[in-house]
Order: C-alpha cells, then sequence, then structure tokens
C-alpha cells in the first residue's frame, strides 16, 4: 500500500531535453516551427555557482522551460560536448487537424530526416514520424474520430 499523499492531479513526467550546446539554436526553430513559447531560460553565467558552467560556456543554456500547446518541454545545453544523442525515445504531437499535422510535420522535417512519410492511416487522419534537425524524434498524427460504444 502507498503511503504518498501527493495527489496524482500534480504528477507529472516531463521530457528533459539536452541539445549540448545548441539549446538556444533549438528554441528557436521550436518557436517557429511549432509555435512554442520559452517561459524561462537561465544561462550557466546567471549561476550563483560560477564554477557551475563548462569552460567557455558562460552564455549556454543551463536550463529552459519552453512550452507546445499546453506541454512542457525542459531543456538545456548540458556538459556543451556537441555530442547531443537522441535515442531510444520520440516524442509524439497530436494536433487537431490535418492542416496542423502536415505544417508541424513540415516545419518539424526542414533540415531533419522523414522516418515515415505523413500519411492516412486506420488510426489516424495522418501520422508521420521525423527526426529534426538536433536528432529529435517526433511522431506526428492527427487522430480520427473515435466512436465511442454506448
Amino acid at each position: 500500500m502507498s503511503t504518498n499523499t501527493t495527489s496524482p492531479a500534480v504528477r507529472q513526467v516531463q521530457p528533459y531535453l539536452y541539445f549540448d550546446g545548441r539549446t538556444e539554436e533549438a528554441l528557436e526553430f521550436y518557436k517557429k516551427a511549432l509555435d512554442a513559447e520559452v517561459e524561462c531560460m537561465f544561462r550557466f553565467k546567471d549561476s550563483p555557482d560560477p564554477g557551475s558552467a563548462p569552460p567557455g560556456a558562460e552564455n549556454k543554456i543551463m536550463h529552459s522551460n519552453f512550452r507546445v500547446g499546453q506541454s512542457q518541454l525542459m531543456a538545456s545545453d548540458g556538459d556543451c560536448g556537441g555530442k547531443a544523442s537522441f535515442q531510444g525515445i520520440s516524442l509524439s504531437l497530436s494536433v487537431p487537424s490535418v492542416e496542423e499535422c502536415e505544417r508541424f510535420f513540415n516545419a518539424l522535417s526542414e533540415g531533419g530526416q522523414v522516418q515515415m512519410p505523413l500519411v492516412e492511416s486506420f488510426f489516424a487522419q495522418r501520422f508521420g514520424m521525423v527526426a529534426d534537425k538536433f536528432g529529435v524524434s517526433w511522431m506526428v498524427i492527427a487522430a480520427k474520430e473515435v466512436d465511442q460504444p454506448s
């Protein structure tokens, strides 16, 4: 039996992406591609601990929050090694219309690699998979209306 008294309504799992020195570029890309809104951004030089920044990375992003629709994501330059690796995970972006699905898929595809073209399927009006120019894998979907049993 769980003794945790935290309300399930406040529990969230949020992606934290490490761009290894390209976070600012990634945030600008997602602002344009996905209408993302950056809610906060701290640079290493803003830290009260001057030793927290990797050498030469004072102006890199230590932490940021950004919102895509109602989803919050976080991002950092981490150790600024320039070797961001996003393996074994995909972000799923659900949108209400075919038009939005096509717009976001095409925007994420710029400079990236289409893994599965955007197509109609048995479960979606449109569905496709793409790795954006930073290597982040996305599944973009405009779901079909589902009849609920009565």
